[in-house]
Protein backbone atom coordinates (compact mmCIF):
# COMPACT_ATOMS: atom_id res chain seq x y z
CA UNK A 1 0.00 0.00 0.00
CA UNK A 2 1.31 3.43 -0.96
CA UNK A 3 1.41 5.84 1.99
CA UNK A 4 1.64 9.63 2.27
CA UNK A 5 2.53 11.52 5.46
CA UNK A 6 0.07 14.32 6.24
CA UNK A 7 -0.77 16.69 9.11
CA UNK A 8 -4.14 18.09 10.20
CA UNK A 9 -4.92 20.87 12.67
CA UNK A 10 -8.02 21.36 14.78
CA UNK A 11 -8.00 25.14 15.37
CA UNK A 12 -9.98 26.09 18.48
CA UNK A 13 -11.24 29.48 19.64
CA UNK A 14 -14.09 30.52 21.90
CA UNK A 15 -15.36 26.99 22.42
CA UNK A 16 -15.54 26.27 18.68
CA UNK A 17 -13.41 24.44 16.11
CA UNK A 18 -12.71 25.57 12.51
CA UNK A 19 -13.84 23.23 9.69
CA UNK A 20 -14.77 23.38 6.01
CA UNK A 21 -16.33 21.25 3.30
CA UNK A 22 -13.49 19.61 1.36
CA UNK A 23 -14.71 19.44 -2.25
CA UNK A 24 -12.29 16.72 -3.38
CA UNK A 25 -13.10 14.19 -0.64
CA UNK A 26 -16.65 15.48 0.02
CA UNK A 27 -16.23 15.59 3.79
CA UNK A 28 -16.27 18.29 6.48
CA UNK A 29 -12.65 18.45 7.68
CA UNK A 30 -10.09 20.60 9.49
CA UNK A 31 -7.21 22.22 7.61
CA UNK A 32 -4.42 19.84 6.65
CA UNK A 33 -2.31 18.40 3.90
CA UNK A 34 0.88 16.64 2.89
CA UNK A 35 4.07 17.07 4.91
CA UNK A 36 6.74 18.65 2.72
CA UNK A 37 10.43 17.73 2.59
CA UNK A 38 12.46 18.99 5.57
CA UNK A 39 9.32 19.83 7.55
CA UNK A 40 8.29 18.38 10.90
CA UNK A 41 4.65 17.28 11.22
CA UNK A 42 4.01 20.25 13.57
CA UNK A 43 5.51 22.72 11.07
CA UNK A 44 3.34 21.19 8.36
CA UNK A 45 0.17 21.58 10.43
CA UNK A 46 0.96 25.25 11.13
CA UNK A 47 1.78 25.93 7.46
CA UNK A 48 -1.35 24.18 6.18
CA UNK A 49 -3.58 26.24 8.49
CA UNK A 50 -2.04 29.49 7.26
CA UNK A 51 -2.18 28.44 3.58
CA UNK A 52 -5.79 27.28 3.76
CA UNK A 53 -7.30 29.82 6.17
CA UNK A 54 -4.88 32.74 6.45
CA UNK A 55 -4.73 32.21 10.24
CA UNK A 56 -1.52 32.04 12.23
CA UNK A 57 -1.65 29.35 14.92
CA UNK A 58 0.43 27.68 17.59
CA UNK A 59 0.27 24.03 18.63
CA UNK A 60 -1.63 23.37 21.86
CA UNK A 61 0.94 21.45 23.95
CA UNK A 62 -0.11 18.09 25.36
CA UNK A 63 0.24 17.41 29.09
CA UNK A 64 2.61 14.56 28.19
CA UNK A 65 5.16 16.75 26.33
CA UNK A 66 8.78 16.14 27.32
CA UNK A 67 10.39 19.08 29.12
CA UNK A 68 14.12 18.32 28.72
CA UNK A 69 16.31 20.63 26.64
CA UNK A 70 18.56 18.32 24.59
CA UNK A 71 18.16 16.86 22.11
CA UNK A 72 15.53 19.26 20.82
CA UNK A 73 11.96 18.01 20.51
CA UNK A 74 9.05 18.86 18.25
CA UNK A 75 5.45 19.10 19.47
CA UNK A 76 3.74 15.73 19.69
CA UNK A 77 0.54 15.10 17.76
CA UNK A 78 -2.59 14.23 19.75
CA UNK A 79 -2.68 11.03 17.71
CA UNK A 80 -1.75 9.60 14.32
CA UNK A 81 -4.59 8.35 12.12
CA UNK A 82 -4.27 5.97 9.17
CA UNK A 83 -6.87 7.04 6.61
CA UNK A 84 -7.89 5.13 3.49
CA UNK A 85 -7.87 7.44 0.46
CA UNK A 86 -9.44 6.73 -2.93
CA UNK A 87 -8.01 9.45 -5.16
CA UNK A 88 -9.07 9.68 -8.83
CA UNK A 89 -5.48 10.55 -9.83
CA UNK A 90 -3.33 8.74 -7.23
CA UNK A 91 -5.64 5.75 -6.79
CA UNK A 92 -5.99 3.84 -3.52
CA UNK A 93 -3.49 4.83 -0.85
CA UNK A 94 -3.24 5.70 2.84
CA UNK A 95 -2.57 8.93 4.67
CA UNK A 96 -0.56 8.66 7.87
CA UNK A 97 -2.13 11.79 9.40
CA UNK A 98 -0.51 13.56 12.37
CA UNK A 99 -3.37 15.24 14.25
CA UNK A 100 -2.64 18.46 16.18
CA UNK A 101 -4.80 20.79 18.27
CA UNK A 102 -4.01 24.48 17.70
CA UNK A 103 -4.85 27.93 19.00
CA UNK A 104 -4.93 31.11 16.88
CA UNK A 105 -2.28 33.76 17.37
CA UNK A 106 -3.47 37.35 16.95
CA UNK A 107 -6.66 38.64 15.36
CA UNK A 108 -9.08 36.00 14.11
CA UNK A 109 -11.83 36.35 11.55
CA UNK A 110 -13.85 33.57 9.94
CA UNK A 111 -12.03 32.74 6.70
CA UNK A 112 -14.26 32.45 3.62
CA UNK A 113 -15.62 28.93 3.22
CA UNK A 114 -14.69 27.99 6.79
CA UNK A 115 -17.07 27.68 9.73
CA UNK A 116 -16.68 27.67 13.51
CA UNK A 117 -18.43 24.57 14.91
CA UNK A 118 -19.53 24.37 18.56
CA UNK A 119 -19.80 20.92 20.19
CA UNK A 120 -23.54 20.94 19.35
CA UNK A 121 -22.81 21.99 15.74
CA UNK A 122 -20.35 19.11 15.40
CA UNK A 123 -23.15 16.64 16.18
CA UNK A 124 -26.02 18.24 14.24
CA UNK A 125 -24.16 20.14 11.50
CA UNK A 126 -24.12 23.74 10.26
CA UNK A 127 -25.95 25.21 7.26
CA UNK A 128 -23.43 26.88 4.95
CA UNK A 129 -23.95 30.05 2.86
CA UNK A 130 -25.41 27.96 0.01
CA UNK A 131 -27.96 26.29 2.28
CA UNK A 132 -26.15 22.93 2.45
CA UNK A 133 -26.05 21.06 5.76
CA UNK A 134 -22.41 20.42 6.71
CA UNK A 135 -22.14 17.40 9.03
CA UNK A 136 -18.64 16.23 9.98
CA UNK A 137 -17.71 12.51 10.01
CA UNK A 138 -17.59 10.76 13.40
CA UNK A 139 -13.81 11.05 13.88
CA UNK A 140 -13.95 14.82 13.25
CA UNK A 141 -16.83 15.14 15.75
CA UNK A 142 -14.85 13.21 18.37
CA UNK A 143 -11.52 15.00 17.82
CA UNK A 144 -13.14 18.43 17.43
CA UNK A 145 -15.06 17.97 20.68
CA UNK A 146 -11.91 16.86 22.50
CA UNK A 147 -9.89 19.78 21.09
CA UNK A 148 -12.52 22.26 22.31
CA UNK A 149 -12.43 20.65 25.77
CA UNK A 150 -8.63 20.87 26.01
CA UNK A 151 -8.21 24.42 24.66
Amino acid sequence: VKRHFTASAYVVQGGKVLLHYHEKVRLVLPPGGHIEANETPAQSAIREVEEETGLKVRILPLKTEATYISPRTTPSPRLIQIENIDDPVEGQHEHIDFIFYCLPVGLVQEPGGWYWFSPKDLKRGIVDVSGNLLVPPNDVVELGTEAIGLA
